[in-house]
């Protein structure tokens, strides 16, 4: 079993566990509200940590490539939300990393798939956008839910944080694909 919350990996010597430790029905042991996770449960926290940093990283070099393959009127705009959507991949992937190495994992240098469609049409860059996006979300959705059923309210916090944001970044690509005047959600 290792703390999550303080730099000591072995709770039967950690300061904290001297304070008092009760047993909960999930499993793991609840010290003055923090939580450690059990070891199986850690890992598998931080392997889904790990391929958030991964996908994250994924988006930033994808976003980096579609802010330079943007060509045509409405360039700048779209370039701009591009690099910013890069920068949002690096921090994102960033704060997976440092809960990553928070949990006592090692983060990975590996890059989630990139796949090359040779489509460069404003239109077909925004649908891989919002695929992109939704894959990530999918991960953040498997870290909220291994989160809740084992009582660790910082990833659940994180996660849902983290939910809310790439919906709300999914919702604006969305938006983009629509028509004008077109009030329907774009189903690609």
């Amino acid at each position: 079993i290792y703390c999550n919350y303080c730099p000591n990996l072995d709770v039967k010597y950690c300061a904290i566990m001297l304070e008092g430790v009760v047993r909960t029905k999930r499993r793991q042991l609840k010290i003055l509200g923090a939580i450690i996770m059990e070891e199986k449960d850690n890992q598998r926290a931080i392997d889904i940590l790990n391929g958030i940093m991964e996908a994250e990283l994924a988006g930033v070099v994808r976003y980096s490539h579609y802010s330079l393959m943007v060509y045509g009127y409405n360039r700048i705009p779209i370039v701009d939300l591009m690099k910013a959507n890069a920068n949002e991949g690096l921090l994102h992937a960033h704060r997976a990393g440092e809960l990553v190495t928070m949990m006592g994992g090692h983060p990975s240098l590996k890059i989630g798939p990139l796949l090359e469609t040779e489509k460069h049409d404003i239109g077909d860059i925004l649908r891989e956008s919002l695929e992109h996006e939704k894959s990530v979300l999918v991960l953040y959705k498997k870290l909220l839910n291994l989160a809740v059923s084992t009582n660790d309210i910082l990833l659940e916090e994180y996660a849902r944080e983290m939910i809310s944001a790439e919906t709300l970044h999914s919702d604006e690509v969305n938006k983009m694909l629509r028509s004008p005047g077109a009030l329907e959600v774009f189903k690609p």
